[in-house]
């Protein structure tokens, strides 16, 4: 493990002040940290072929399909919002939120939480906002879990929030001890998450979105960006496709990759020229891309891209205007992966991806985290992300594209 950079307790604390955050918020201690993002299907080793993999990224670089930074990024800008979902943290973690707009106008995120991860008590947690930004979250109450019909406990996971044209609304999550062993649940809302069904487990062999959102093709189709966690450590991102709204599914083959491009966690963005791109975490230090052009039946060779990443969730989103919006972790050269998530970014393409530019940092704090951002366009242009926040709660942006070039 290479060294972390010391960080002068004063100005982590000033800092902490500065952004409105409580100074003395419950945050676990450094080994429960790093032990808790060992276990969120990370591996900690390079794959053997990983230099391959690096110096591709390196040649998309050098032939101008780099990360251009630009001078000034800023985080808020005037006018913007930063703020906490839920007055008060519900348990001692909270991890990997999700955000959608209702058909009414309200604001739901749901994360998991618990003790730890992978901790039998871990639930899936929502908060609402009605109507206006400036009006309060309702504190955060439970919606599933994994209590089982023997009365026994597993862990939830990963809980996506979707809201389909003139359907109900959906919640995704997965249930099971750990990522190799998960299976997927959807539970169904008629009245914007005020009440939701009872989970229903989806089919054998399919696991629902994995993590980012789904698509609602032209046709109705529903598109979900998935991925498998082998227990031999293999990665594979896949999709799956339903025709009637979540009552029933096909599973699309695993997407070929170039050699030692292990991948999961796909978020998708449709072209206005039709196509569908999908970018993905990878083990490789890069973010991987595919894309399709016959509406997510088949997929090309997943491939490096220049985006740095270490290891950790992303989003992708596509803007209203065309533009696409990359909100991720870029790391830091020469540290180790999990020391990797205390930067998070957001990029923007013009290009469908071939090349980004770094608009603005959210959060840059050595040795916190930051990390599994989601991010939605709500109706009236605005973007929202939210994201982990040293593991104990969920941050809430709200930022204006306007803003950016």
């Amino acid at each position: 493990m290479s060294a972390r950079p010391a960080t002068p307790k004063g100005a982590r604390t000033a800092a902490r002040r500065a952004e409105g955050s409580p100074v003395s918020a419950a945050r676990p201690p450094a080994g429960a940290r790093t032990a808790a993002r060992r276990t969120d299907g990370a591996c900690l080793t390079s794959h053997p072929t990983r230099r391959a993999v690096l110096a591709t990224a390196a040649s998309l670089a050098a032939a101008g399909c780099a990360l251009a930074p630009r001078r000034g990024a800023r985080a808020v800008a005037p006018g913007d919002l930063r703020e906490f979902v839920a007055p008060l943290p519900a348990t001692p973690q909270s991890h990997a939120s999700t955000l959608v707009e209702t058909t009414d106008g309200a604001l739901l995120a749901a994360w998991f939480g618990g003790t730890a991860e992978r901790a039998p008590d871990v639930r899936i947690w929502l908060a609402r906002r009605d109507g206006d930004a400036a009006a309060p979250w309702s504190a955060a109450r439970p919606v599933a879990d994994g209590v089982q019909a023997d009365g026994s406990r597993l862990p939830t996971w990963n809980p996506v929030l979707f809201q389909p044209r003139g359907g109900p609304l959906l919640l995704f999550y997965k249930v099971g001890p750990d990522p190799t062993r998960w299976w997927g649940e959807v539970m169904r809302s008629a009245d914007g998450g005020r009440r939701w069904s009872a989970p229903t487990r989806l089919p054998a062999g399919i696991l629902g979105p994995i993590r980012s959102k789904p698509l609602e093709l032209a046709d109705g189709t529903l598109l979900c960006p998935s991925s498998t966690e082998a227990a031999d450590g293999a990665w594979r991102i896949h999709f799956e496709r339903s025709t009637d709204r979540g009552l029933s599914w096909q599973r699309g083959a695993d997407v070929a990759a170039a050699p030692g491009l292990d991948a999961i966690q796909p978020s998708l963005a449709a072209r206005p020229d039709g196509r569908l791109l999908a970018f993905a975490r990878t083990r490789a230090d890069c973010i991987a891309r595919t894309e399709s052009r016959d509406g997510g039946r088949s997929w090309s060779t997943l491939a490096p891209t220049a985006l740095p990443n270490p290891n950790a969730g992303i989003e992708a989103l596509a803007l209203a205007d065309g533009r696409l919006l990359m909100v991720y972790n870029p790391g830091r050269s020469g540290r180790d992966w999990w020391d990797g998530r205390d930067r998070l970014d957001l990029a923007l393409s013009h290009d469908n991806g071939a090349h980004w530019t770094r608009v603005a940092t959210l959060e840059d704090l050595p040795r916190q985290e930051f990390s599994y951002p989601a991010a939605i366009q709500t109706r009236d242009g605005r973007v929202h992300v939210s994201y982990t926040w040293e593991r104990t709660r969920i941050r809430h942006v709200v930022l204006d594209p306007a803003n950016w070039p």
